[in-house]
Formats: C-alpha cells, sequence, structure tokens
C-alpha cells in the first residue's frame, strides 16, 4: 500500500510517519515550498513540495498516486477564532481533497476536531450532531459536510478523525506541558494555571499517531470516528501526575488564570467500540 502524508512536518505529522516507518510502510510526504528542508528522522519517505492552495498543480500525481492519504495539513492554528479558517482554510482546503479524489484517490483519512462538538458537555459520540461555535470546528464540520456530499458523485472512502486533546514530543510551545517544562527548567517554584477542574479527554500523540495508521491501513468508508481515550480526567489531575512522574519541585498555583470560554467545563470522547477502554478503567 501507498501511503500520502500531508501536514507531516507537524505535531502530528511527525509521529505518523514515525509509525509508518514502524510498518515499513511506502510513504510520500509534503512540505510547503519554501520552508526549511529539516525534515523529521522516518526511514522509508519520499518528500515533495506541495501547496494545497495551488489548482495548477496535479498534486495526486504529485504525491505518487497514493492508495490512502492521511490528511493532517491545516493553517491558522492554534488561534481557534480566526475567521481565516472558513475564510480562506476551508476553501483551499476542500479545494485541494475534491481534485485529489476527481483524479483518483481513493481513500482519505482526514482530521477533524472535537471543537466540532461545540458546547455540548459529557460523553460525545461520533454520531452525536455538531453545534460548532468557534471558526476552526466551524470551517472543519463544513469540510465534513462537504466530502460527505462530494462522495455521492465521486464516490471514495472517508474516514474523518476527530482529535481530541494530545500530548507529548513535539506538541506547540504554547500548550500546557511545555509551558510546565520551561517553568522547571528555569527553577520556578511555582507553576500558575486555572483551577483545573475541567474534564477533558487525552491521549499520548504517539498512540493518535498509531490509530491513524490504523484508521488508513484498513481504509474504508467510515464517516466521522472519534480518535479519543473515552476516559474524562480533570487537567489538575493531569498535572498533577505529569510533575509526579517525572520528580519534579514545583508547585500549582490554582486559580491563576481563567477558564477557556470557547470549551465547556467537562466534555469527552466516545470511542469506536474497538478502541473503547474496559469498565475497570472508565472514570479512573
Amino acid at each position: 500500500m501507498r501511503v500520502a502524508v500531508t501536514g507531516a512536518r507537524g505535531f502530528v505529522g511527525r509521529h505518523v510517519l514515525a509509525e509508518l516507518a514502524r510498518r515499513q510502510v511506502g510513504v510520500v510526504a509534503s512540505r510547503r515550498p519554501g520552508v526549511d528542508r529539516g525534515e523529521p528522522a522516518a526511514g522509508g519517505v519520499e518528500w515533495v513540495e506541495l501547496d494545497i492552495g495551488d489548482a495548477g498543480t496535479d498534486s495526486f500525481a504529485l504525491l505518487d498516486r497514493p492508495d490512502v492519504l492521511i490528511h493532517l495539513a491545516w493553517g491558522g492554528l492554534p488561534n481557534y477564532r480566526s475567521i481565516h479558517h472558513f475564510e480562506s482554510e476551508l476553501p483551499a482546503q476542500y479545494g485541494f481533497l475534491s481534485r485529489l479524489v476527481k483524479s483518483g484517490l481513493r481513500a482519505l483519512v482526514a482530521t477533524g476536531t472535537c471543537f466540532e462538538y461545540g458546547q455540548q458537555s459529557g460523553p460525545l459520540a461520533a454520531t452525536t450532531e455538531t453545534r460548532p461555535t468557534n471558526p476552526y470546528g466551524l470551517a472543519k464540520d463544513m469540510l465534513r459536510k462537504q466530502l460527505q456530499q462530494l462522495q455521492s458523485i465521486h464516490p471514495f472512502d472517508l474516514t474523518w478523525a476527530r482529535l481530541f486533546y494530545m500530548h507529548g514530543d513535539g506538541q506547540p510551545e504554547t500548550s500546557l506541558l511545555p509551558m510546565l517544562r520551561r517553568a522547571v527548567a528555569a527553577g520556578d517554584t511555582t507553576f500558575k494555571m486555572s483551577a483545573g477542574e475541567q474534564l477533558r479527554d487525552y491521549l499520548p500523540v504517539s498512540e493518535v499517531a498509531r490509530r491513524l495508521v490504523d484508521l488508513a491501513l484498513s481504509a474504508r468508508d467510515r464517516g466521522p470516528v472519534n480518535v479519543c481515550s473515552g476516559t474524562p480526567v480533570s487537567v489538575r489531575r493531569l498535572v498533577e501526575g505529569w510533575i509526579a512522574d517525572h520528580g519534579w519541585k514545583i508547585a500549582l498555583e490554582l486559580g491563576q488564570l481563567p477558564y477557556p470560554d470557547y470549551e465547556p467545563m467537562a466534555f469527552w470522547g466516545v470511542p469506536p467500540a474497538e478502541d473503547a477502554p474496559g469498565p475497570c478503567c472508565v472514570g479512573t
């Protein structure tokens, strides 16, 4: 099987490449033209320069006519509130993916976001009605709907993998774990954060990559799928676990930062049956 990966230089993409290399799968990965060529280390990867907004490029041929595309590319993050997402990114994304499908792409695994569910609380199944409340979630949700409409005219297999929260090597420096690491490295004795009582759904990014590769290598028309743990955990408990695991000597200053206003206090994903935790694990 020939697999193509867009967004391969990003946080998730680097781990997807490593997982594909571990399975000895041939990969063609794209990078934006003109970027630094310090590519992530992964065996069996052919790199190509690709601008997804360039309608004049035969992207399917450039990507070596893959059997399946793992599509991770998306611009404008982590500013979830920017109207760039639906004014610029959405039309470019749909144009790129529709051209691939019309050129012969048979299977697509594209990443969505838990923000498609909006302000809904509690356990969220992939079949839950989407109600996005920020521009990023709206643009992702609209792209999924456009691709599903495209299927009625140009049949192809679509898996829409909704990502929840992730942590691990290479995540953006504005994320919680890198900020905590910097505070520890600087010798800070305290770390300011929210009260930390919000419940979220977290997975190590390496596990997210494994599941995305599983979805790609067994490509079929699944539609929306949650890539999540299915286990709610408080942000406070998550951070306290990191501190304990690393033996860091730093105290939390809870309640010093506000809660994000673009997400509910408590929500988590319901994973597909094959990924669901056993009864003993739920809520632990």
